[in-house]
């Protein structure tokens, strides 16, 4: 399996309802579960190599957010941050926005994944630009 195989798998299951994901190619077995399925780190049963890869992206994607003041993407894919072209944005700098307020969406696997406010606070600065691919880790939003 690549890498990129994995990050894909990885990003499907993060933006579906599954608590786990099983995959098999070529004698390989790939096993993803969800850490709140858990209550503990995924397990993969791969070759050392992709195990590696897929352990990486994990912690990768599992790194808290610093200082709690940037909004983070939570997969990979392509960001929006209006619902439709022409349109004005979900949030602007400077705009105050509630918990729970959609901040932008994601776009991955034909699946449009809202991004919601996690805490009531106003937008200090967007740092993504509408139809930027982003990784999952990457900071959107920076919060006063």
């Amino acid at each position: 399996m690549k890498q990129e195989q994995i990050k894909t798998l990885i990003d499907a299951l993060a933006a579906s309802d599954l608590a786990e994901l099983e995959y098999s190619e070529n004698g390989s077995t790939l096993r993803l579960v969800k850490l709140a399925a858990l209550g503990a780190a995924p397990v993969a049963r791969t070759p050392a190599v992709a195990r590696k890869a897929a352990k990486r992206t994990v912690e990768e994607a599992a790194a808290p957010a610093p200082a709690g003041d940037e909004c983070l993407a939570p997969l990979h894919g392509v960001v929006h941050l209006q619902p439709a072209p022409g349109e004005p944005p979900f949030v602007q700098a400077g705009q105050a926005v509630e918990a729970g307020q959609m901040l932008c969406v994601i776009e991955a696997m034909k699946m449009f994944n809202e991004v919601r406010a996690d805490r009531a606070g106003a937008v200090r600065q967007v740092l993504v630009q509408s139809g930027q691919e982003v990784e999952a880790g990457q900071p959107l939003f920076r919060f006063e």
